[in-house]
């Protein structure tokens, strides 16, 4: 009875679709136990969903039947931990935020400084991309940026020149300290993510920031992006073709 009513207290203050674990119920370890039959017990009425071992959510109702939990609800466990940033949303759910498709992703990438292999949770695929930078909440928008020079071949509904468009007018708007840090960042980048951005940065004029993109490229590398020339007119500078 004791577990039910605590059960019961976690969830009438929890909103709808937030992932719970069997910690954030707040049982003794050897209740524990309990509580996880309890749970399932739960699932079976359909008043929980299991999202994976030990994670559940309450369903949001609409017309359509019962909604899944958020993006960032079903992999939060690799975004936080102990109050400290571990690993943020990339790839094309984050491309579509940041203006770059307008195509709805199916699955979820995940960049995080540990190597994971890709996974399955409530139906959704789960893939991570190594990250070598430090994660942080300023880092991240910066991180997402690279992310997509990186990937921008594989952005789905969209192709490379209209990638470097948005790109350009996302990197422009940042402040010199973001665009500087954006280099240093990119340092840990593959060349080509950094030929990309040395190119995009001179377009915008941002020549003192192009030498230490330089110093780690081969001027002897080509890098084929499917950019034009029209869109990039410096790529040539960067052995881009």
């Amino acid at each position: 009875m004791v577990v039910a009513a605590k059960v019961k207290d976690v969830l009438s203050t929890t909103p709808e679709g937030v992932v719970l674990t069997i910690q954030d119920f707040g049982i003794e370890p050897k209740n524990q136990p309990t509580l996880t039959r309890y749970l399932n017990l739960l699932v079976e009425k359909d008043v929980l969903k299991k999202v994976s071992k030990g994670r559940y959510y309450k369903p949001r109702k609409s017309q359509f039947g019962l909604l899944p939990p958020s993006s960032t609800e079903v992999v939060k466990d690799f975004l936080q931990r102990g109050g400290k940033t571990i690993g943020y949303i990339t790839g094309a759910t984050a491309f579509a935020e940041m203006g770059l498709t307008t195509q709805i992703s199916s699955s979820i990438m995940v960049g995080t400084n540990k190597y994971r292999s890709p996974i399955t949770r409530n139906g959704i695929k789960i893939s991570f991309l190594a990250q070598t930078n430090p994660i942080t909440t300023k880092s991240i928008p910066l991180l997402r940026i690279l992310d997509a020079l990186k990937l921008i071949r594989r952005i789905p509904g969209t192709t490379p020149d209209e990638c470097v468009v948005v790109i350009q007018k996302l990197i422009s708007s940042l402040s010199a300290k973001e665009q500087k840090s954006l280099v240093v960042y990119a340092a840990k980048y593959q060349p080509s993510v950094r030929a990309l951005l040395g190119a995009i940065l001179e377009s915008l004029e941002t020549y003192e920031l192009l030498q230490p993109l330089r110093m780690n490229l081969n001027g002897v590398t080509s890098y084929k992006l499917g950019i034009s020339a029209t869109v990039l007119p410096t790529k040539k500078n960067w052995n881009i073709v």
